[in-house]
This record gives C-alpha cells, structure tokens and sequence, in this order.
C-alpha cells in the first residue's frame, strides 16, 4: 500500500506528547480557512463510520497549543491501522482532484459563518455594504444577509 501521510516527527523546540509510529493525517489551527476546517470535520466523520477504527487507541485528534496560531489539531493514525490508513489515503487523493471533501457540507458551514457575521456587525457596516453592493441601505436593518445583490455582500462576508 502506497501511503500519503507522513509519520510524526518531532518539531524543533517541541515540549509535547510523543507521537512516533502515528502518521499525520490532516491538521487546524485556531486561524484555518472554512474549507480546512469542514475538510477536517468530515474526515473525521469518514473515519468514524468504521467499525474497524479504535477511538483514542489507533485513532485520535491531537491538539497542542502553538506560539503563531493559538492551537494546532490534527489527526494521528497509527501504523498498525490498515483500515484508517486506507480511509485516510482515499480521501487524501480524492483532496488531491478536488480539494472538498464534501461540498454540502463546506457550503453550509460558509453561509452559517456569514450569517453569523452578519448579525454581528454594527447596522453602520451593514448599511455600506449594502450600498457598496447597491442594495437599499434599508435592507441592512434585517438580520439575514440582502440575497438580491447578485452575491456580492455574501462574498465579501465569506472573505473576511
């Protein structure tokens, strides 16, 4: 079998855990974009539906703190685990032709994230970007984000 992941090194000035025989599946941090933290989600979710995965022996979610980005996760599967190990493998070529994993998934944790956004902006905010996106300025009274401006306020919450 032609595995993709990498075995866990240690880092230079490292004071965690030991991880040696784990292989390095996909990682987060505090600051990672919606289409890493949904692909993160979902793999997880894959490697769950396998009876064969043994939680918190072969597989685990490591997370340690780190001094750039708050936190770093990332999931840790053991050399022995053949099944996960394959699981893992094709997802990761699936990445390599598509970098979603699932888009439903990556497409409804984006429009939660910008409603949210939205909801939490001062109304003044919300009224320019409305006329930026030359909607009625009225519009940025509503707690949903204005869908007639062809996208254009959608995007630049999700770019934010």
């Amino acid at each position: 079998m032609d595995i993709k992941m990498k075995l866990w090194t240690r880092p230079d000035s490292y004071w965690g855990a030991e991880w040696h025989d784990f292989y390095v599946f996909l990682s987060q941090h505090r600051d990672s974009d919606s289409l890493t933290r949904s692909n993160f989600t979902c793999a997880l979710d894959k490697l769950g539906e396998s009876k064969s995965c043994q939680w918190g022996e072969t597989v685990q979610v490591v997370r340690e703190n780190h001094w750039a980005v708050g936190w770093v996760e990332w999931i840790a599967i053991h050399k022995s685990d053949l099944s996960a190990i394959d699981k893992a493998n094709k997802m990761l070529n699936k990445i390599d032709e598509y970098p979603v994993l699932n888009e439903d998934h990556w497409s409804n944790l984006e429009f939660d994230e910008a409603t949210r956004y939205w909801q939490t902006m001062a109304l003044c905010d919300r009224v320019d970007l409305c006329r930026d996106a030359e909607v009625s300025i009225f519009a940025a009274r509503r707690d949903y984000i204005p869908m007639d401006d062809s996208g254009f306020i959608y995007e630049r919450l999700i770019s934010t």
